[in-house]
């Protein structure tokens, strides 16, 4: 039963990642063609869409290192030399 619960944490993980990228880069191109649309400025739809992207790699960034640093550090077996 720990094996199904190890796979089911790790494919909400994966849905965690690939949510955590999309919702800004769809929000930002959104407001980006809304804009063009009102006003007619293509580039900025362009320059949202990056600025989602950034913000999209800024969440996994901070998602990734916060599940870093919940998991128990593991002890390394290197033999020391002398």
């Amino acid at each position: 039963m720990k094996d199904n619960r190890d796979v089911f944490e790790a494919l909400v993980m994966v849905l965690q990642f690939g949510i955590n990228m999309i919702v800004p880069i769809m929000l930002c191109t959104g407001i980006g063609v809304w804009i063009y649309r009102r006003y007619g400025h293509p580039m900025i739809v362009i320059l949202l869409f990056a600025v989602g992207a950034v913000a999209g790699f800024q969440n996994i960034y901070r998602m990734a290192k916060r599940i870093y640093s919940r998991e128990p550090k593991r002890k390394s077996h290197h033999v020391k030399k002398d």
